[in-house]
């Protein structure tokens, strides 16, 4: 593999944008940069579901990229969400990514027409996005928030010769494992969760993007680095911890759960932007038990 290949491995966080009455707050993403620099992490993935990135301006969107560029420890990579509806905004947004200083691009694949969204389709899509980038392509599918446009083994069998596609970011559990497979040799594959992160790595996948790594960054990176160093063992028995406790977190709350579970932590989370909701009071109590019978109980 590629020295740009190379850097999509270990365990990447999902940033999340805190906010205050619908507003960035910027001194709070500042603040989270700054303490994960501190963790084994391999970077960040801004603007992704987790940074709720459809609900903020592109003026926004800019500012968090840059913020978080600018934050970042030099070892950090910053993968930056730039999948827009059509080829030529994210085109447009790729490079102003590259302006910003991100190290590579991430893309969501167009969903508003899902009916029309056939592999040739999101081949022709990846591929001139990925001629006209200056930085390499990481392919993101999460069809839980794309209407169902899923990738799969045929497109990927479609874009991993292309020299600037390096890889993708899976966030399904029904297509990983042949996305694997039809990737291995040509691209790189991310966990999109920590449900599956440790039985990806030991199919041949190189990392993940954990939201949970939000809350844990150092448990989390500490699982790659136990995997890494052939301790199967201590690796089962810190991901079947951190299984449950994303079941509890993300999987039970979604990105107000990694959000409440941070501010818990020492991070800023602050609240998702409405029209999604903050954590009931019954529900935090429900999530503060859950951390506090966890073996990451602080």
């Amino acid at each position: 593999m590629t020295d740009k290949k190379k850097q999509v491995s270990g365990v990447f966080a999902p940033m999340v944008t805190p906010f205050r009455d619908d507003r960035v707050l910027f001194h709070g993403l500042v603040a989270n940069v700054e303490k994960m620099n501190g963790t084994a992490l391999a970077g960040y993935f801004v603007l992704g579901t987790n940074g709720e990135y459809k609900s903020l301006s592109v003026p926004e969107r800019l500012a968090v990229l840059k913020t978080v560029v600018q934050t970042r420890a030099k070892d950090k990579v910053v993968m930056a969400g730039m999948g827009f509806e059509s080829t030529q905004e994210t085109i447009a947004m790729t490079l102003r990514a590259a302006d910003e200083g991100a190290d590579m691009v991430s893309l969501l694949m167009p969903h508003f027409f899902a009916k029309k969204m056939t592999p040739e389709v999101l081949a022709g899509y990846i591929i001139a996005v990925a001629d006209a980038s200056p930085l390499p392509v990481l392919l993101y599918n999460n069809p839980s928030v794309a209407a169902g446009v899923t990738i799969k083994a045929d497109l990927v069998n479609l874009v991993k010769d292309h020299p600037n596609v390096i890889g993708i970011k899976d966030s399904s559990s029904e297509t990983y494992k042949a996305n694997l497979d039809a990737a291995k040799g040509r691209l790189c594959v991310l966990a999109g969760t920590a449900n599956y992160f440790l039985d990806l790595l030991k199919n041949g996948g190189t990392g993940g993007v954990l939201s949970l790594a939000n809350v844990l960054p150092d448990a989390c990176a500490k699982l790659y680095t136990l995997f890494r160093e052939g301790k199967i063992q201590d690796a089962e028995a810190l991901n079947g911890s951190l299984i449950e406790l994303n079941h509890k977190v993300s999987g039970s709350f979604g990105v107000a759960g990694v959000k409440a579970a941070m501010d818990l932590f020492g991070f800023c989370g602050g609240v998702p932007r409405k029209p999604l909701l903050p954590l009931t009071g019954e529900q935090m109590e429900t999530l503060k038990q859950s951390l506090s019978k966890s073996q990451f109980a602080r």
